[in-house]
């Protein structure tokens, strides 16, 4: 049988030479979504398995609805891992550079072993950089990686894989959703994975706080550059007005995109010190989204992107819709062309 990923599992074997003896973190980004604990999950799960020492280290905390893939994995926060003088190998997972898991682990990291991502933006900062930016989510990768290679995969670590994969591909929908990516799906619901259970505390858990936060990003929003961008902001304190957190926006922005005639729908959170944190999610990888958000410092897919920015939202938002703008005709333009 052909493997998945050949290049990027020859890596991996090496990787693993590379460990061997070592104890291992595996670090992820940020505000984590179902892709990076999912893969948080599965690599340590295979890396225990083998006989490793591994923990899992964050910034933030496992979101609420995730909180269902970790009950027998260990997780560290910053303040943790900067207390603990161990040694460890450190593998970024789902991280497009090296600073996506905050500042100061990549202080606490400053030379990754490894980086395993998906983005497009990727920087390849790591020693090891096992990446393809045309897989749909950093878990497919490392379902097809550890197929090929044939590792250890139990129910956890097949169930952290399939919800990072239903949560990356927008439950199979997005753009980048392939044949590969249902042959995997399928391999690891023969691993253990339970759908049933990661529909269930992915999308039916939603508090009143979070439908509340919905309503008022609803009520926000506007249409720019004759209806094909749609952009909803968050204004400071509805956190608390709403009684959510951060992690409570997931999925917010999909609904200005789905709007019928919109291409690029976005969601701008106005942070009480004057910044913005920017979502940006469109219908078609044409518009090169984080080709948009690598002009405010940001980056991600090509349908998917997001930046943090210093900046007021009036002055954001004028440039925003400026570049957007312009690539929308460039599109039409070559459209035309062809």
């Amino acid at each position: 049988m052909a493997k998945h990923y050949p290049e990027i599992s020859a890596q991996f074997l090496q990787l693993l030479e590379r460990l061997a003896g070592r104890p291992v973190a595996v670090v992820g980004h940020a505000r984590p979504d179902g892709d990076c604990i999912g893969s948080q999950i599965a690599v340590a799960g295979v890396l225990r398995a083998k006989g490793f020492n591994v923990v899992c280290v964050n910034a933030d905390p496992v979101p609420r609805r995730l909180e269902f893939l970790v009950s027998e994995m260990k997780f560290l926060r910053t303040d943790d891992v900067l207390q603990d003088p161990t040694d460890y190998a450190a593998i970024f997972v789902d991280c497009a550079d090296h600073a996506r898991p905050g500042e100061r682990l990549k202080a606490r990291f400053p030379r990754p072993l490894a980086n395993i991502d998906h983005h497009l933006s990727n920087t390849g900062y790591a020693e090891f950089n096992l990446v393809d930016s045309a897989s749909a989510a950093t878990c497919e990768i490392l379902a097809g990686v550890f197929t090929d290679c044939d590792m250890p995969v139990d129910a956890a670590t097949a169930q952290g894989l399939y919800t990072g994969i239903l949560t990356d591909t927008g439950q199979f929908r997005f753009t980048s959703t392939t044949k590969r990516t249902f042959l995997l799906a399928a391999d690891l619901l023969q691993y253990g994975a339970n759908p049933t259970q990661a529909g269930y505390e992915l999308y039916e858990r939603e508090s009143v706080g979070k439908l509340k936060l919905l309503q008022h990003y609803l009520s926000s929003l506007t249409m720019e550059c004759g209806g094909r961008l749609c952009i909803g902001v968050l204004a400071p304190g509805i956190f608390e007005r709403t009684g959510t957190t951060a992690e409570d926006t997931e999925g917010l922005v999909d609904y200005a995109r789905s709007i019928d005639g919109v291409d690029v729908g976005v969601l701008i959170e106005e942070r009480p010190d004057g910044s913005v944190k920017a979502s940006l999610r469109g219908k078609d990888p044409v518009y090169r989204l984080d080709r948009i958000a690598a002009q405010f410092n940001g980056g991600g897919h090509a349908c998917a992107a997001g930046l943090n920015l210093k900046t007021n939202t009036q002055d954001f938002r004028a440039r925003l819709i400026a570049a957007l703008a312009s690539q929308f005709a460039a599109v039409d333009a070559a459209r035309l062309s062809s």
